[in-house]
């Protein structure tokens, strides 16, 4: 039982910390005192158990820098444990989600340490997303290349406007999209996937929507709308439920058939000792809402 109820605990990061101010905002009244204006690569705000998370540097396309992956890597584990917290949303300022990693950091002059510690941090956040107690949304509206595309693959959600378009272009500059592959290749059918990795081509929003790259398409003036209507539904669950079975459909994923039941049968009956467990099957026989504690103790025999 010990050992599923664990199934989403993360282990300390690696990654250094955003050398930028990455700003986190709780929705509480401003501390007192002026702050210093520096620059910001990612924002966020929380609010209602929502955290959203904010690409916020258009004028380079909201490249995946190593900066702006360190910025986005401690956003995401703010206060991370946190009851509060129930789900993240992760969007762009500007016309692009994220046109990929920052070509200027991958040329000769740079050397392999440094091109070596792109790539890990990049699949560092990247692998976090999915080992993450709370959901995680892509709310997407415009381009998203390489690893941008790799990004909203990564998430457990995604939702974009009718006007987003997907690519891996790497191909294009000689430099083959192999870990945007990684993600694209789990989300999308294997022949979209390497259709759209040897063509550089773009897809629809409503293609991605098709092969599997996407969870909805809508008009771009419900796009924050339709995604909140997720967020919220998320919101009115139990956190501990949402990250035991999280965790445990990626983990079952990655087993063969027998042995991903025999995991989440044992998962199953470990739910049921979990104090929200208990609660939600006798708030439905009583006929009540359940009165959630988002607790990952067991409930007291």
């Amino acid at each position: 039982m010990a050992a599923s109820l664990r199934l989403w605990r993360l282990k300390p990061s690696r990654i250094p910390r955003c050398p930028v101010a990455s700003g986190f905002s709780s929705g509480a009244p401003a501390g007192s005192g002026p702050q210093p204006q520096l620059e910001k690569l990612t924002s966020a705000r929380q609010l209602d158990g929502v955290r959203h998370i904010i690409l916020n540097n258009p004028k380079k396309r909201n490249a995946l820098s190593l900066p702006m992956l360190k910025c986005l890597r401690d956003d995401i584990l703010h206060d991370i444990e946190s009851k509060a917290l129930r789900v993240i949303i992760i969007s762009a300022e500007g016309p692009v989600f994220s046109a990929g990693h920052d070509l200027k950091e991958l040329s000769s002059e740079q050397d392999m340490k440094h091109h070596i510690e792109v790539f890990e941090t990049c699949a560092e956040v990247m692998t976090l997303l999915q080992k993450l107690p709370v959901p995680v949304i892509a709310k997407v509206n415009g381009l998203a290349t390489a690893a941008g595309c790799q990004l909203v693959a990564s998430c457990d959600i995604a939702v974009a406007s009718e006007k987003s378009r997907f690519a891996t272009p790497g191909v294009s500059v000689g430099l083959f999209c192999s870990t945007p592959a990684v993600a694209v290749g789990r989300a999308l059918s294997r022949k979209v996937a390497l259709e759209m990795l040897f063509t550089g081509e773009p897809i629809s929003a409503h293609d991605a929507l098709l092969h599997g790259l996407l969870s909805r398409v809508v008009p771009e003036d419900k796009l924050e709308e339709e995604t909140m209507k997720i967020a919220r539904k998320i919101c009115k669950t139990s956190r501990s439920v949402v990250a035991l079975g999280k965790a445990t459909f990626y983990k079952q994923m990655a087993l063969d058939l027998d042995a991903a039941y025999r995991m989440t049968s044992q998962v199953m009956v470990d739910n049921l000792t979990l104090k929200d467990g208990q609660e939600g099957i006798e708030a439905f026989i009583q006929k009540r809402k359940p009165t959630w504690s988002h607790s990952v103790n067991t409930a007291c025999k």
